[in-house]
Order: C-alpha cells, then structure tokens, then sequence
C-alpha cells in the first residue's frame, strides 16, 4: 500500500471509528509536539472532517522543538478549516508538582510524569468538547521497543499509525505535505531538559530497529532485544489477579 492509500484508509479508519461509538463524540483532541508523529496523525485527524484539537503543550521545552509545533500549528489551521489549535502552557504546574515530589526525586520518572501530565490535559479537554483523545504511537515504538511514552501517550483512546513504521510515517508526511523541518528533525520524545533524541537513547536508527524487527538475523537484532526485553511488560495487556470460581 503507498502512502496516498494509506493516507486514505487511516483517515477513514479513524472517522469511522468515531462514528461507531455509541455516544458520538463530536471532535477529535490530540497533542503536537514539533515531532513527526504527531504532525502526521494531526493532519491525517483532520483529513476526516471531524472538529479536530490540535494542542501544542510545553513543559521547559527545547525552544526548537517547540517552535516547530507552533509551525505545525499554523500549517494545520491553513490546511484544515475543521482544526483549531490551542497552547496550554503547563510550566507552572509542572513546577509545582516537582516541588510537590522532591522527596521522591527520579529524574525517569520527572521526565514520565511530563507526559501523563500533558495526557491529562488532553483528557480535560477531550470531556469538556465531546472528543476522544488520539494516540501518536508508531509500530517501531507501540510494539517494536516499547519506547512510547510521548507527547500525551501516556493514555489515548485510539491510536491510528500504530501500523505504521517510522519510516512509513515519514513517507507518509512527505505526501501530505507536512513541512520539511518537521520530517528532517532528529525524532524526540521532549521529555529531558537535555533534548535528548530517540535514536541516541535507543542506541539504534530507527532504520536499524526495524530492519531487526524484520529479520532475526540482522546485525541490530541483538542490541534490538537488549532494548526490547525490559519494556514488553508495557506491550502486554494489564496483568488482571482472576480469582477463583467458588
């Protein structure tokens, strides 16, 4: 499938989605962090017709990184008139939640807890408008390393390029026309005060990760195990205590 079908069938995918819930949410909120994944599951949102909220939501963010959401931002609202876009500074609260928790000072854990702060947010947001929150996973991240504590993932209601290799998303980018800054950036989770990138932390390109993914005789499948055996917990379903039947 190229990426113009893709395009296409993710789009519809989602709307249908929607469409199939018995409450009917009237609009789709997701967060945009500057990075690819959330540029492409943004414009592919608004692809579908529904309302979408797009959300740009610093927490000492890189300043880079931070003006290619506004970018995206404004790439959006001039490609989709059914978009709109919001910047929620969470800063402050941020701050004072790590004042809160010094007691229990974890620089993973701070650098986590940015996410599921940014997913509650978007969760606030989605109940106050009728909407569901849209996941911006990838199959390298979601399934491949578990690498995916992103831009508001923390928790979503559907996640619609979690098939989709990275570099399936950014051919994908390139045929909708996402700006160039955003496909050629060094891919991000924004997490750190450093501005680490994915690929240095990973130890691997993505490129390398999914050509492990693919054929267990690739040179990167050792190093792709070694990442990808400490985090299968967050790849299975919720372990569930089933009590015994009386």
């Amino acid at each position: 499938m190229n990426s113009l079908n893709k395009i296409n069938y993710i789009s519809n995918w989602i709307k249908e989605y929607a469409n199939s819930l018995s409450f009917q949410p009237v609009s789709l909120v997701i967060g945009v962090s500057g990075g690819i994944d959330s540029a492409v599951t943004s414009a592919l949102c608004g692809r579908t017709g529904f309302k979408t909220i797009a959300i740009s939501m610093p927490i000492k963010q890189n300043s880079s990184q931070h003006d290619l959401s506004l970018k995206h931002l404004d790439w959006l609202k001039k490609n989709f008139d059914n978009v709109e876009t919001n910047i929620v500074e969470l800063d402050n609260v941020f701050q004072s939640f790590e004042n809160t928790m010094a007691d229990f000072n974890n620089s993973l854990a701070f650098a986590n807890s940015r996410s599921r702060l940014r997913m509650v947010a978007l969760y606030q947001i989605a109940q106050a408008n009728k909407g569901i929150v849209v996941g911006t996973g990838n199959k390298v991240e979601d399934f491949g390393v578990g690498f995916y504590t992103k831009y508001g993932d923390g928790g979503v209601d559907i996640s619609p390029i979690a098939d989709c290799k990275k570099t399936d998303v950014w051919n994908i980018g390139k045929s909708l026309g996402v700006i160039d800054e955003i496909i050629k950036a060094a891919p991000t989770d924004g997490l750190w005060d450093d501005s680490r990138n994915d690929e240095s932390q990973l130890g691997l390109t993505y490129e390398q990760i999914e050509d492990a993914m693919e054929n267990s005789d690739s040179k990167y499948f050792k190093r792709y195990q070694e990442i990808r055996g400490p985090n299968l917990h967050k790849m299975k379903a919720i372990p569930v205590c089933i009590l015994p039947k009386d």
